[in-house]
Parts: C-alpha cells; sequence; structure tokens
C-alpha cells in the first residue's frame, strides 16, 4: 500500500479552476460574487483560495443526479464536478443532495463506480480531516497493521491537522485514535506516534542555536553506538520542535558529526522505526519534496501504487499540490500530471489530471 498522505485542512493553494464544459453559459459575474441561486454561501471567502467562481449547490446536486440516473453513468460529469469545487463545496452538495432526493450521494456513487475511480471519487466526498482517520482506521481494523499508514499520515502532519483528525476519528468511529493506535502498535514506534498524537510541536518561526547544538548532542549521543538504549532523545526532538528549529539541529548535527543526520539514522535504526525517523526528518526539511518522491516511487518502475496517487493527490489538492507539482518538476525533470497520465488509465486518470490542473 505504500505511502498513502494524508490529509489537511487549511485550504490555501492549489487552485484548480476547470473549464466548466456543461454549464448553461451566463455572464460571468464579479469574481467575488458567488451565484445566488438555492442555498447561501456560507463560507468566509478568505478561507476558500479555490473556491469554484459561480458555484451553484442546486445545479450541482441536479447535474450528479442525472449523471447517475437511468441506464449508464455520465463520468465526465461527475468528474467536473467533483474535482473543481472546494473540499467545502463538496460537504454542501452531499447535504443538498441528500435533502433532494433521500439518498447519500457516497452511496449513489458507490454504486455507479468502481476501482479506483470510486476510490478516489469517494475520497473527494470526504472532508480532509474524515479522509485520513479512515486511512488510519483501515490500516489498523482486523488482522495486522498497516504501519506505513499510521507513519505516512502521523509523521507529516501539522499540529492542526492531526488534532482534526483526531477529531474525526472519534466522531466517525466513537473511538479514540490514541488508544487504538496504542494497541496496534509497540515498542519505539509506539512511543514516537503516540508522541506525535499530542500535537504539540513548536511551531513559532524562531530558532534557538544553542538548542539545535545541544539537540544536535543529544542525538549523536542517544543513536551512534548506543541505538536501541535511548529513543527518547529522538522522540523528544523529532515530535516536538519546529520544523525551522530541526533544520537547524541537524545543520548542526552535520557539522558536530560530518555526517548527515539521515544517514546517522539509516545505519543505526531499522524497520518501522526508522521509516518513521526517516519520514519526521524528510518532512521538516521539505514537506513538498517529501511528497513530490512518494508519488514518483509510487509510479517508477513496474506498476503503479493507485493508493498512494489517491492519498497524496486528494490529501493535499488544497493545501500545497501546487508546490508539490513544481518540486516534482524541479527534482524529476518531469510534469507530474504527465507522469501521472502515462501511470493511470480511463476515467481513474480522467479524475486526477482534473485535481492536479
Amino acid at each position: 500500500m505504500g505511502n498513502h498522505h494524508s490529509r489537511s485542512y487549511s485550504l490555501s493553494g492549489g487552485s484548480q479552476e476547470l473549464p466548466k464544459r456543461d454549464a448553461p453559459p451566463r455572464a460571468v459575474p464579479p469574481v467575488s460574487q458567488p451565484a445566488a441561486r438555492g442555498e447561501p454561501e456560507a463560507q468566509p471567502p478568505a478561507k476558500e483560495k479555490r473556491s469554484h467562481q459561480g458555484f451553484d449547490v442546486d445545479r450541482d446536486a441536479k447535474k450528479l443526479h442525472k449523471a447517475c440516473k437511468g441506464m449508464g453513468t455520465d463520468e465526465a460529469a461527475i468528474i467536473e464536478i467533483l474535482s473543481s469545487r472546494t473540499s467545502d463545496q463538496r460537504q454542501q452538495i452531499k447535504q443538498k443532495y441528500k435533502a433532494s432526493y433521500g439518498k447519500d450521494l457516497e452511496e449513489v456513487l458507490k454504486s455507479e463506480l468502481s476501482g479506483n475511480f470510486e476510490k478516489a471519487a469517494l475520497a473527494l466526498l470526504d472532508r480532509p480531516c474524515e479522509y485520513a482517520a479512515r486511512q488510519l482506521q483501515k490500516a489498523m481494523k482486523g488482522l495486522g497493521t498497516n504501519e506505513a499508514m499510521l507513519i505516512e499520515v502521523l509523521c507529516t502532519g501539522t499540529n492542526k491537522e492531526i488534532i482534526a483528525i483526531k477529531e474525526a476519528y472519534q466522531r466517525l468511529f466513537g473511538r479514540s485514535l490514541e488508544s487504538d493506535v496504542k494497541d496496534d502498535t509497540s515498542g519505539n514506534l509506539r512511543k514516537i506516534l503516540v508522541a506525535l498524537l499530542q500535537a504539540n510541536r513548536d511551531e513559532g518561526d524562531d530558532v534557538d542555536k544553542d538548542l539545535a547544538g545541544q539537540d544536535a548532542k543529544d542525538l549523536y549521543d542517544a543513536g551512534e553506538g548506543r541505538w536501541g538504549t535511548d529513543e527518547l532523545a529522538f522522540n523528544e526532538v523529532l515530535a516536538k520542535r519546529s520544523f525551522k528549529q530541526l533544520r537547524a539541529t541537524f545543520q548542526a548535527y552535520q557539522t558536530l558529526m560530518g555526517k548527515d543526520i539521515e544517514e546517522a539514522i539509516e545505519d543505526e535504526a531499522s524497520g518501522d522505526l526508522k521509516k518513521a525517523y526517516l519520514t519526521l526528518v524528510r518532512c521538516a526539511r521539505d514537506r513538498e519534496a517529501y511528497f513530490a518522491e512518494s508519488l514518483y516511487k509510487a509510479m517508477k518502475g513496474a506498476g503503479t501504487d493507485e493508493e498512494t496517487l489517491i492519498h497524496i493527490i486528494v490529501a493535499r489538492a488544497e493545501v500545497d499540490l501546487k508546490g508539490i507539482k513544481a518540486k516534482f518538476q524541479e527534482k524529476y525533470q518531469k510534469s507530474l500530471t504527465d507522469m501521472v497520465r502515462s501511470d493511470t488509465s480511463g476515467d481513474f486518470q480522467k479524475l486526477l489530471v482534473a485535481l492536479l490542473n
């Protein structure tokens, strides 16, 4: 299942304006003016960076109903609406659909769609925090645990994201995410994940050079030569310091030890713990580059890890997808959209490409 990416709700960036293929032609209203037909728009415009111009919840609900009724399904209409609305707007469409037709839009789409296209469409109907909560629940239910998913979601989240995921998990499943993670993991992996679930990373902008030097020394003492005895220092530093502070610490580590922190982790840790520490370090260095690399790995070589594509593209759509695309281009000298296009097919491909545009 690989690296699934999580979610985030600070809606910023990733402008997703799609040409409206089958919307009735109408004079373009002033940009700040949402279409005033149907239900009033509740969300504040400031937060909604990719709010779809002329969003009309009535029209969208009708179009989706029409796309799914009778023989056959109008996939193009479904793709157009789901890919070009914000998460908040999709919530409004779901409510409107239920009120108008007495059915849950999710259930209707489940019966009409299939495969990865269905998975991606349903993921878009969740709020990002709900989608992440479902991914975590799926990773822990039944026999065995998908540790990679727990690491992917929890080691990449901001405080705000983790708090929202914990609330969504409680709401959707009536259980505490922290208790479930404690039950399903053990040892040092459990310790780092539980530390991250506290969501008390410093998110300030200040860098304390002395602290960076001290942390670098603590990480060295905890790791090299004595690995397995003192992961506490790693947990303390990687789960609580701000990303900016961590970058100073990694620099100090390099200066002090003459080796990169990732190299030290590769040498000294193993298995899921190594994966968790490396994910934290890479996200602290450059979260967008981390996601770009995860997407690249999901597509390079034989076979495609579609779960990861859905996970990152859907979860980051309103957060930093624009930045991820730019990093991908810079790092691999190819367009993320083109690579997705050549690695996927059918309606699934069309939906992902629409989200990327």
